[in-house]
């Protein structure tokens, strides 16, 4: 991304204003950014507007913005109209995992928008190949997938069509570094993308090791968040198996692969629970039964622990390494250098 890169020249759309979409807007708020953001549920509008600015009130208390919220939300507008979108330049589309409503979505937004307009989708699931066809240029067309919420994690995945332009692709990669993000290029479309598909192979393995009574859903999570939840924020898993011994790694593989669990359906644990109407912490009833009183305080905490766990990932960075590198060398005394 160039050096002079002005995001006030760079206005953003959001559509949909839920709880993923209201976040977005958020973050790119607070990158600068104008934004436009457009609720197209009827009576939805207010709703949508609320939730952006309620969002600064807690990030001016956890120090995530300098000045007053009014500083950014001067430049917020919300609307019913797509065609409030025609000035973007970059369209982040954030409602309904339904296809046939985003392409049509799509479709009257390409005739809106100029042909330069960067235009993405925040789906999980749908094929970006399959949804960049609703628009006239499918090279601009990408996936952008985030983790709620959108302003303080650190996640976002930049997912290519089969035509989508590379190119294209980078802008959007280097805007991640603007956005505060580790930004993931996923340079071939593929189900779930990178993200998606490490979690569902260990939401599988989980799963099968509590219906074949290995463990209670408690000593799952509890295995999860003492090994994965320690190293995976700082390293991922290629690092960690450097870190740890690589060739101690492929010997357990060998053994342990044949037995993992590979079952193409979801099994009996998660079946049972969903047919007989759990929805999780939307209504009390998952792998866990919660109260109302529970529920409130399960999401204070996570909004609590997402911003102290976005200081601690921002401490060791992607390039930290490099980064120690460049300052030992920028410690350097001058004479020392030249005699190198």
């Amino acid at each position: 991304m160039s050096t002079d890169f002005d995001p006030k020249e760079f206005p953003v759309g959001i559509i949909g204003l839920g709880l993923m979409g209201s976040s977005i807007a958020a973050c790119m708020l607070m990158a600068g950014h104008p934004v436009t953001g457009v609720e197209l549920v009827p009576g939805a509008l207010d709703d949508g507007a609320k939730r952006v600015k309620d969002h600064f009130k807690l990030a001016l208390e956890k120090g995530l913005i300098q000045g007053e919220a009014s500083d950014y939300l001067k430049y917020f507008s919300a609307s019913a109209d797509l065609s409030d979108l025609k000035h973007c330049s970059l369209v982040i589309e954030s409602i309904k995992e339904d296809k046939t409503l985003k392409g049509e979505v799509f479709q009257i937004l390409d005739g809106i928008v100029s042909e330069e307009t960067l235009i993405t989708t925040n789906t999980s699931a749908i094929p970006i190949s399959e949804l960049q066809q609703f628009v006239s240029h499918p090279d601009r067309f990408f996936g952008l997938h985030w983790m709620e919420p959108a302003y303080t994690t650190r996640f976002l995945e930049v997912i290519c069509g089969a035509e989508s332009d590379l190119e294209k692709a980078q802008f959007l990669y280097d805007l991640g570094e603007l956005w505060q993000k580790e930004t993931v290029l996923v340079k071939k479309d593929l189900p779930g993308f990178i993200a998606n598909r490490l979690m569902y192979a260990m939401y599988r393995e989980a799963m099968h090791l509590v219906e074949e009574d290995y463990a209670s859903v408690e000593d799952v999570d509890r295995a999860c968040r003492n090994v994965a939840g320690y190293f995976l924020p700082m390293m991922g898993v290629f690092r960690w198996m450097d870190f740890t011994g690589i060739a101690s790694y492929r010997k357990v593989m060998k053994d342990l692969f044949p037995t993992l669990n590979n079952d193409a359906a979801p099994g009996k644990v998660i079946n049972d629970i969903v047919d007989a109407g759990g929805k999780g912490i939307a209504n009390g009833r998952g792998f866990y039964t919660y109260t109302e009183e529970e529920v409130a305080i399960w999401k204070d905490l996570y909004s609590e622990f997402s911003y102290e766990i976005r200081e601690l990932t921002q401490k060791y960075p992607a390039d930290i390494v490099q980064r120690k590198l460049d300052e030992k060398k920028e410690s350097i005394p001058p004479e020392r250098k030249n005699q190198s």
